[in-house]
């Protein structure tokens, strides 16, 4: 039986990796618009590089950039970057199809939802809010609530002590093998992989299930719980 369903965001509801292309494409533009030296090309690869390297949730990356490349922060530049940023990044922040779709039907049938995300806790509810899944969700476990990241299991036993249901009864959704899914398994929850937003070329994800589709989980939960003991 299947009481709860865990949810990331970012590249699980979603499409955060498209998202973050199309923003940190226009802060390129918007710092050498704003005086920048460089090839646009080049310095896009160079704010990846720093992301992979510090977490792609930097809060301080363009600062990073500025510092590499000019010894120093120039506020015009900076500026720059970060209104273009967030302009694009508030037009091409998006949901997965069928989203809004799969939330409702959950609700439907009874199931608790929650999120637990390894981005900052107020950028979390940014996008949740700004996306409409407010209704859907009352809780948000995020890795500043614990100081840890996922696969560490605290954020995971918290999720169970807030939905009250057993790890058995509680699927965790996530598209990151190595922390969603092994996160849950090492508490006992069941998994599955969100496969439509992996972005590592993932061929062995361990999860129990696959999704090609968000959809997908409506009809995974409606399956576990008709076969569950009456």
């Amino acid at each position: 039986m299947i009481k709860a369903v865990i949810f990331d965001i970012d590249n699980t509801l979603t499409d955060f990796m498209k998202m973050k292309r199309v923003a940190v494409d226009a802060a390129v533009e918007g710092m050498i618009d704003a005086g920048l030296p460089g090839e646009k090309d080049a310095l896009v690869q160079e704010v990846f590089d720093v992301y992979w390297k510090e977490g792609i949730e930097d809060q301080k990356i363009f600062d990073k950039i500025l510092k590499a490349k000019l010894g120093k922060l120039d506020y015009k530049i900076l500026a720059g970057g970060i209104l273009a940023y967030r302009r694009a990044k508030t037009g091409t922040m998006t949901l997965y199809p069928r989203v809004h779709s799969t939330l409702i039907e959950l609700m439907k049938m009874g199931v608790q939802r929650l999120v637990i995300s390894d981005a900052p806790k107020l950028e979390v509810w940014l996008r949740i809010v700004g996306l409409g899944l407010h209704h859907y969700f009352d809780n948000v476990i995020t890795s500043e609530d614990f100081g840890v990241k996922k696969p560490d299991p605290k954020p995971y036993r918290r999720a169970l002590e807030l939905l009250g249901t057993e790890p058995e009864e509680t699927l965790m959704v996530g598209d990151w093998p190595d922390r969603d899914i092994k996160g849950a398994k090492g508490v006992g929850m069941r998994t599955a992989w969100a496969k439509y937003g992996d972005t590592f070329g993932t061929k062995e994800s361990g999860a129990e299930f696959e999704l090609n589709d968000i959809g997908e989980v409506v009809g995974i939960v409606k399956r576990e719980n008709a076969l569950a003991p009456a």
